[in-house]
């Protein structure tokens, strides 16, 4: 029997008028903000308050949801619970979702199989008022043609426990997951914006550690960011903005922020284990052949499978009980991957010049670490604040050319420059430039790694 939740916030929160709505949200669409790197995003994170206020944010991701709606037919769409205190998430009984646009049904079936985790409870009272997932609903329905809906609303829920209901919800194109929250709350327009920018770099970096403060929505954000990362995947920002931006005050002011979740990790290989002890072991018979007197390291590209013939760049490091002992690698792929590992091995241990040649007592002591670096890509930047909001702690490896001088850090140098500022300062006192200069003809690129040792 057809079970209907009528709209809690239409003629509030958005208009009634079917007309009118579907205007309103084609204003939205047709924004210029926001610039996405997913051809057709798998996974968005959105804001929820009054169109007035954060509806041209939320535009900013769904025209991109729009270039998908030929393949999607199923929405799982995540909020917080603003007005029924519970544990766990919350799921409908009912058949369908109304708005001025028409009714949505509801994946009964699913939302049925899906009780067997001991997380998910039937509540209608979370949602018969809860806007966090009602104000998601026209704009999907003016960019997807045809859907059926999982509504989850969601109270107080671990991390883990939110990525687990996530990843079996996950599905394949057909899917899309919405995750719904707005950012800081009520500030003055200038805190606001610094502490949603560390939200957004939170986000980013994939640290699944927001508080309240930071994100209305933490929890299932937090879910989304803890299961991305575990699955490999990158979140990147499309737009972050507050309401004294768009319609409100700038006295007290509420943030929203945009991202779109891409599943091509941007490594584009993942090596198992057994192709990453080949490279090990081949890293490591280059550096002893010489120290055994025998110059020459000539590998037999018969000897290994296609995918470690593939060209590919890597970094060796060499490190004596903890410590930097020698680094060298490539930037660009020239060459086979397992030819390109046996070199660089060579080279950090041999030619580096910030030390002595690798002894044979210190080979005996000495730890080989591989990163396989993605192609590295240019990132548009304008100037050096817009470099720092847009780097990812722990993820981007960065290039960094000016006045003919280049330097890179690989990720894991994020370890001992944890800031944006830290990082970006040390690496062009590395390349020979200032630390805190910039140029109009300064160029930055990034790179991502796989790292294994």
């Amino acid at each position: 029997m057809a079970s209907v939740r009528e709209p809690a916030v239409a003629g509030t929160f958005y208009p009634n008028d079917p007309a009118a709505l579907s205007a309103l949200i084609d204003t939205y669409l047709e924004g210029q903000n926001g610039h996405g790197t997913a051809e057709r995003p798998k996974a968005i994170i959105a804001p929820h308050a009054g169109y007035i206020y954060s509806g041209p944010i939320a535009g900013s991701i769904y025209r991109r949801v729009a270039q998908a709606r030929d393949r999607i037919n199923r929405v799982v769409l995540f909020g917080p619970s603003h007005r029924v205190a519970f544990r766990g998430m919350a799921m409908p009984s009912h058949t369908h979702f109304r708005t001025p646009l028409g009714n949505i049904p509801l994946d009964t079936r699913e939302i049925a199989a899906l009780c067997d985790m001991p997380e998910i409870t039937i509540m209608d009272e979370a949602h018969e008022t809860e806007h966090s997932l009602e104000v998601h609903l026209p704009f999907l329905q003016q960019v997807i043609d045809r859907f059926t809906l999982i509504p989850v609303v969601v109270g107080d829920a671990s991390r883990e426990s939110v990525a687990a209901l996530l990843d079996r919800l996950w599905g394949d194109d057909e899917t899309l997951i919405v995750i719904s929250s707005d950012l800081s709350h009520f500030e003055p327009y200038e805190k606001a914006q610094a502490i949603d920018a560390q939200t957004n770099r939170k986000i980013i970096a994939l640290d699944a550690t927001l508080n309240g403060r930071e994100a209305c929505g933490c929890r299932p954000v937090n879910g989304l960011l803890h299961l991305a990362k575990a699955r490999g995947y990158s979140l990147n920002k499309i737009d972050v903005r507050n309401s004294g931006d768009t319609a409100g005050s700038r006295e007290r002011v509420v943030g929203y922020g945009a991202w779109e979740v891409t599943e091509n990790a941007d490594t584009g290989d993942h090596w198992s284990r057994a192709e990453q002890q080949t490279l090990l072991q081949v890293a490591r018979e280059a550096v002893r052949n010489p120290l055994e007197g025998e110059n020459n390291y000539n590998i037999n590209l018969d000897r290994f499978s296609d995918r470690l013939k593939l060209q590919r760049a890597t970094f060796v490091t060499l490190n004596i009980n903890g410590r930097l002992r020698g680094c060298i690698g490539s930037l660009q792929a020239h060459r086979p991957l397992i030819v390109d590992v046996a070199n660089n091995a060579q080279a950090a241990a041999f030619n580096d010049p910030r030390f002595e040649r690798l002894t044979h007592d210190e080979y005996q002591r000495v730890d080989i670490h591989i990163s396989v670096l993605s192609e590295p890509k240019p990132l548009a930047v304008q100037a050096r604040a817009d470099l720092l909001e847009k780097l990812r702690p722990g993820i981007d490896g960065l290039i960094i050319q000016e006045a003919g001088k280049q330097a890179t850090y690989l990720p894991s140098v994020w370890e001992q420059l944890s800031t944006p500022e830290q990082f970006v300062s040390e690496l062009r006192r590395k390349a020979g430039l200032s630390a805190e200069g910039w140029s109009d003809k300064t160029r930055v690129m990034t790179y991502r790694t796989e790292d294994f040792s």
